[in-house]
């Protein structure tokens, strides 16, 4: 538990660098100071920011500020870059801080490695009813297989343990957990859904996408103290990393009530644009009186909804026009037929909600791009909803232009590129590559594309997005020039998915995103010039001050 009191430490650091205020207005001068501006989104720079009431009152140099505006306070910025805060349009914030609880073995190359690093946090936790957590990766281990449940076995015998894949599209459950479950030969594969099975039909252990909930179902639900505590381990992670604005994919009721307290007592360091996880009774009762635009002065919005199409590609649970490349006979999994698909969009959008709709693979794109048709057909013109289709991951190129005829905004994350660059190719084929991850694609067409990471699935940090946007490579460098390079996105191009166009994303273009007058003074201060160091330092960076409405939030020791 030491990690939790080190932690829980940290957080009362935080909570004393938010009490950091200027009432009466300031104005912070010697920095490096750049931000996208105006209606052709160019890149301006200055070295003075005066900000008033939370809001950015001018940019400029100190003298022509200072002449300006008359008894503000001054603060050197010591020559640091300063840049508009980074939104991340696609995460998952309750899971951020579930991994600062549970087992985390997110990155581990190795199963050995991987199994001694869940049976010390068995040891460590002794009162644990159930061992959670997520991460694993069979494609970073050598056997690059899925483990089993006697895997699990060997570390944990005694206890269920329940460990969902990096990309929380498949689950690890020991043996004990399925005699919970009442898992046998005999249950069944669903809608969306697949249970691994050996030779003889009996399960492996290994539970892709709803079948997951098998398992799920019977593991006790977290308790209130768990969700607050994991909620403000999550605030401080992401404010420690520059994220002054993010995307929650899919919440419930009883997060948007937690997240609502945390506004109304004044906790909230994080700006929170909150999609309501699908359109069945969750929505129901968060969607009754519509959709709330902004909440403690634009600290949250709930005015879009989640839904997910398929799976994801390293489970092959993404959905495919064509077989897996290395799984024939294998297409992915559909999550819903094109009518089920149909109604759910038909009913978020008729009630005023954005939609954003889980695609990975081609053929739920193009399930996907038929529904939001469907929808402009029935309900006329919807580009004023800006629905989005998150991951965007692998397009049929004859569904890239749709994104144009339909005004739908491409949500995808930089990082699932370098993450899967190194399998993505043996589960579609090269051929199949042209419509993949194709960011610049998109861009040149005019496609709005809202920079994400899709956490925890991907590291919090978002310049490990901007760096991969960037160079397409991994932090060795690799590939050299990049993978699939004409697709690199520049460094103005990146700033603009990670700031002005993922809040436009959010309808929010018009108070965040950028550093103009009139808009929240939401900024961090950085160790580098991201725009004049070499391209192999970005993913390097380190944020050293975080402010959300000219209020320092975080600043780092």
């Amino acid at each position: 538990m030491m990690k939790l009191q080190i932690t829980l430490f940290a957080i009362l650091l935080l909570l004393t660098a938010a009490c950091s205020t200027q009432d009466d207005g300031f104005i912070m001068h010697n920095i490096n100071g750049y931000t996208i501006a105006g209606e052709d989104h160019e890149l301006i720079t200055f070295d003075a920011i005066a900000v008033q009431d939370g809001k950015v009152l001018a940019t400029g140099t100190l003298s022509d500020l200072q002449q300006q505006l008359q008894g503000l306070n001054t603060i050197d910025g010591d020559g640091r870059t300063l840049i508009p805060g980074l939104i991340d349009a696609h995460v998952h914030v309750m899971g951020l801080g579930y991994q600062q609880l549970d087992v985390d073995v997110q990155g581990v190359d190795s199963l050995e490695e991987t199994l001694e690093i869940i049976r010390q946090y068995a040891e460590d936790n002794p009162d644990l009813e159930w061992i959670r957590g997520r991460g694993w990766n069979q494609v970073l281990w050598e056997e690059n297989e899925f483990p089993t449940a006697e895997d699990l076995d060997s570390v944990v015998p005694d206890r269920p343990v329940y460990l969902t894949r990096v990309d929380g599209h498949a689950a690890w459950a020991n043996s004990r957990a399925m005699e919970i479950a009442g898992i046998s030969r005999d249950t069944p594969d669903t809608q969306g859904g697949v249970v691994i099975r050996n030779e003889f039909g009996d399960a492996t252990g290994i539970f892709v996408d709803a079948t997951m909930y098998y398992i799920t179902e019977h593991i006790p639900p977290r308790t209130e103290e768990e969700n607050q505590q994991a909620f403000e381990l999550a605030l401080q992670v992401m404010a420690e990393h520059g994220l002054t604005s993010v995307h929650d994919a899919r919440i419930t009721v009883d997060t948007w009530e937690m997240y609502k307290n945390f506004a109304d007592e004044d906790r909230l360091i994080t700006r929170i644009y909150a999609m309501i996880g699908g359109t069945g009774g969750t929505f129901d009762e968060l969607a009754e009186n519509g959709p709330i635009e902004s909440y403690a002065e634009d600290m949250l919005a709930l005015r879009s909804v989640k839904i997910s199409s398929d799976g994801a590609l390293g489970s092959r649970g993404a959905a495919m026009l064509d077989h897996y490349h290395d799984d024939p006979g294998n297409t992915g999994l559909l999550f819903f037929d094109q009518e089920e698909l149909n109604e759910m969009v038909i009913k978020g959008a008729s009630n005023g909600f954005q939609m954003n709709i889980h695609a990975i693979g081609d053929a739920a794109n193009r399930q996907v791009l038929n529904a939001f048709q469907n929808a402009q057909d029935e309900l006329g013109d919807q580009s004023h909803l800006r629905h989005r289709v998150e991951h965007a991951q692998i397009v049929h190129p004859d569904d890239i232009p749709r994104f144009v005829d339909l005004n739908i905004i491409a949500s995808m994350q930089p990082t699932h590129a370098t993450s899967d660059m190194n399998m993505a190719e043996d589960r579609v084929g090269a051929e199949r590559m042209e419509g993949a991850y194709a960011w610049q694609t998109f861009l040149d067409q005019g496609t709005v594309i809202a920079g994400g990471s899709d956490f925890p699935v991907e590291n919090v940090n978002p310049f490990y997005g901007v760096y991969s946007s960037i160079t397409r490579q991994d932090h060795g460098g690799m590939p050299p020039g990049g993978w699939y390079s004409e697709h690199r996105l520049s460094r103005e191009e990146t700033l603009r998915i990670f700031t002005r166009d993922a809040a436009y994303a959010a309808h929010q273009e018009d108070v965040l995103g950028t550093l103009e007058t009139g808009k929240w003074a939401d900024f961090i201060l950085i160790d580098r010039d991201i725009f004049e160091v070499d391209a192999s330092e970005i993913w390097q960076t380190e944020v050293l001050e975080t402010w959300i409405a000219g209020e320092k939030v975080y600043q780092k020791q």
